[in-house]
Formats: C-alpha cells, structure tokens, sequence
C-alpha cells in the first residue's frame, strides 16, 4: 500500500474523500437531530434517512452513466459543489423550518453523494492502475513498467515466445490488481476513521454552535473537496454509444454475461440487508435488555467503530490473501457478532461482539468493492461501483424497516438471533461462490470481460 500511495494524486483523492465522509457524518447527525427537534416524531427522521439514503438508488445508476458520458472537465467536483449548494440550503430550511423542503434537498444531496462515491472509486482505481505506468507517480520505474519496455528479438520458438509474453501480461495484471487492492484499502481506512470521529464531532458541533453551524461547516468540506480534485475528468469512452440508456445497457450486458458478478451482487445485497437490519434493534438492546445508559450506547457505537478501523489496517497489510476468503470471513464474523449480541449477558459483553462485528464490516467493505472491479473492465468501474450503491442504498431501505419490525414483534434478543442465523445462511452462500464460481487465488474469474491490463494515464 506504501508504494501505491507515492502517487501524489492518489494521496490528494483520499484526503478530499477523508474530509467529505467526517463532512457528511456531521451533516447526517446534526440534520436528524434538527428534525426530531422540530417534529418530535422518529418517522419524521426515518423519513429523512430514506430520502437522503434509500430513494436515491433509485437514480443513481442513470446520473453515474451520465457523469461519464459528459465531456466537460471536472464533473466530480462539479457534484460537489451541487452538494454544497443543496446543504447551505438544507440549512435555510432547518433556521425557517420545513419538512418537505428538507427531504426534498436531503433526495438531491443523497443522489450527488452516492454519484460522487461511485466515480470517486472508480477514479481511485484507475489512478491506482496507472501510477504503476506512471514514473513520476511511484518514484522509479517499477517491474510492470520495465515488463511494457521493447525487449530484444528473441530467440526462442514462436509458441515459447507468446508464452512468455502470456506470462508477462499475467504478472503486468497481477500487480494493477494489487495496486487497485491497495487503493481500495486506504480508502476504507479513511472511511472507518471518519465513521468513528464523524457522529462524534456532528454531535459536539451541533450541541454547541447549532445545527445551521454544523451544515455550513458541512458545506466548507464540499468546496474543499470540489477544489482537490478540479482535475479529475471522468468521461469514459463508449463503443456502443455516449447516451446514458445505452451506457446502461452495456453495464447490464456485462453483468448479464459474467454469472459470477452476478451472483456476487445478489448475494451482497441479500447480507447487507441483514446488517443493516441490525442497526434500529441497538439503542433497545443496549438500554432495555442490557439496562445500560446514553454511555453504554456511546461505547458500544465506539467499540464497534474501533474493530472496522483495526480490521481496516489488517486488510492493508494482507495483500496477498484471497478475497473471496476475506469476504466470507468477514459476513462470518457479523453474524457471530449478532449472535453475541443475543446471547449478551451485560453490556460489556455486547461491546466484545460489537468489536468483533465492526471488524467483519472494516474487512467487507474493501472486499466487496475489490471483487467486483477485478470482475469487471475498467472503462465500466464507475457504473458497477453506481449499482453497488444503488443496492446497498435499497439494502437500507430494507433492512431498516426489518429490523424494526423484527424487534417490535419479538424482542432485542431474538431479533438479533434472528439476524445472526440468516447472516450465517448468507456466509455459507459466499463460501459456496468462493469455491465454485470465484477464483480462490484472486485472479479475474474467467467469464469477467477483460480490460487494460494497465490503465491510461490520470487525465488532466
């Protein structure tokens, strides 16, 4: 990871991702506080979360394939700055408050924001590929780089020569998916650290200078994120066409003809769901089973928050390990994590589940991503990365209300016991993948369409 992050232009597309995840952490807490503020009503903030965080899967796909079909410069920091705008007046509405003006703004700042992640992670990965092509990105010239050098004639039998040249370009792939792996881990790094300092800091900022404070200092991250990355260009160039209906066809042919991918999305929809069902049945089982206070729930949030950061950092430094492996270990260790919770007899033992979950979600994040780019070509990196989102948003949307509804006709307990046993059925399904459909070794799964072995150069 040391050597991919020499790129100066990836170190500056993280630190802007770095600030706009605290920025947003602390635009979510200080916006649901303002609206339980004012309407003393939880499916006032439920409406909220699924405006700002469930509708916009719903568009997403569509504004991704448009971003890249755009020719103009800077469309990223273009979303940004739209963020911006809609937030200072998610900030208007909060001081002469109105419900539908913020919901309204709240679906147009959650539809920029998942756009903006889905091409962010793509150009993550792009830039990661082409700093191995890139001497002024990693310092010297690497072995990928010396591989793509004129050889000499050689000497050898023609089908001894496209065997060694086969071999090369299997070592050239091999170190662009370990560079893009890199990548994918500083970034979720970045985002587990926000994750634990962002509620934090929205709830401090909020109690003292206010809510409108908090969403201005908010929009303050979004033009600083706009400003790093003016150069980022994101069009993608399409043999079938440049009108978004036909970038979207060519997305789902890609997925139509690779069963893997397929199959890997549908299963990581079915998990996230469970996972995110767990989220409203925490408060009740922290502070009705477990007796515990606003500080045992602190602490558990904190714990959990502790393990994704830990697990982060051991994802970077595993690079070589299986990602299908890592994946199915890390849906393993949530459902035990939700299992723990059931069978909790106080607070402090939930925490040790709570670690233990928070770990399993630092591993599956940049497992999940790192799978689908190494499935998929890279001129289609940012309309996969729009479905993951548009899915996982839908996950949200899902599992939310499960969750409640799971914990309001049983209890906390059995909620959670519930949500461990269906997140186990679902890990047994990966492992199943893992062995018969992905590559136990991590190479590209054979019915992947392959790209450029080594990107292009970052645009200007």
């Amino acid at each position: 990871m040391v050597k991919t992050l020499q790129s100066s232009r990836l170190r500056r597309i993280l630190v802007a991702y770095t600030v706009n995840r605290l920025g947003s952490w602390l635009g979510l807490v200080a916006l649901s506080l303002a609206v339980f503020d004012h309407t003393h009503s939880a499916l006032s903030v439920a409406a909220l979360l699924l405006a700002w965080q469930a509708l916009p899967a719903f568009l997403v796909p569509a504004v991704v394939a448009r971003a890249e079909a755009s020719r103009r410069r800077s469309v990223l920091s273009a979303l940004y700055l739209f963020e911006g705008i809609a937030t200072a007046a998610l900030a208007a509405a909060v001081w002469r408050f109105s419900l539908p003006a913020v919901l309204v703004l709240a679906l147009l700042d959650g539809t920029a924001a998942l756009t903006a992640n889905s091409l962010l992670r793509a150009e993550v990965a792009r830039v990661a590929r082409a700093s191995l092509a890139d001497p002024d990105a990693v310092g010297a010239a690497s072995e990928p780089q010396q591989m793509l050098m004129p050889q000499g004639p050689a000497s050898a039998e023609g089908d001894a020569r496209e065997a060694a040249q086969a071999a090369g370009l299997a070592r050239i792939d091999e170190h662009a998916q370990a560079a893009e792996r890199s990548a994918n881990a500083a970034l979720n790094i970045a985002f587990s650290v926000s994750f634990v300092m962002g509620p934090v800091i929205g709830g401090v900022v909020s109690a003292t200078a206010g809510v409108p404070a908090a969403l201005l200092i908010d929009v303050a991250t979004f033009l600083l994120c706009a400003a790093l990355l003016l150069d980022l260009h994101t069009h993608v160039d399409e043999a079938t066409g440049e009108s978004v209906a036909e970038r979207l066809r060519t997305a789902w042919a890609h997925i139509d003809a690779a069963p893997s991918l397929r199959a890997l999305l549908l299963v990581d929809t079915a998990a996230f769901l469970f996972i995110q069902a767990g989220g409203p049945i925490e408060v009740p089982l922290v502070k009705a089973t477990l007796h515990g206070g606003d500080s045992s729930y602190g602490l558990f949030v904190t714990t959990w928050g502790a393990g994704a950061v830990v697990a982060s950092i051991v994802f970077a430094r595993i690079p070589t390990r299986p990602l299908g492996v890592i994946l199915s270990t890390a849906v393993g260790a949530l459902g035990c994590a939700f299992l723990g919770f059931a069978a909790a007899p106080s607070v402090a033992t939930a925490c040790i589940a709570a670690f233990v979950g928070g770990a399993g979600n630092g591993l599956y994040v940049p497992s999940i991503i790192s799978l689908v780019q190494r499935l998929t070509p890279p001129d289609l990196h940012g309309r996969l990365m729009g479905a993951v989102e548009s899915l996982g948003a839908l996950s949200v949307a899902l599992g939310l209300p499960l969750g409640g509804a799971l914990a309001a006709l049983t209890s906390p307990r059995t909620a959670f016991a519930t949500l461990g046993a269906a997140t186990l059925v679902v890990t047994a399904v990966y492992v199943r993948l893992v062995l018969t459909s992905l590559e136990p070794s991590g190479e590209r799964a054979p019915d992947a369409t392959p790209g450029p072995l080594v990107g292009p150069p970052p645009r200007a």
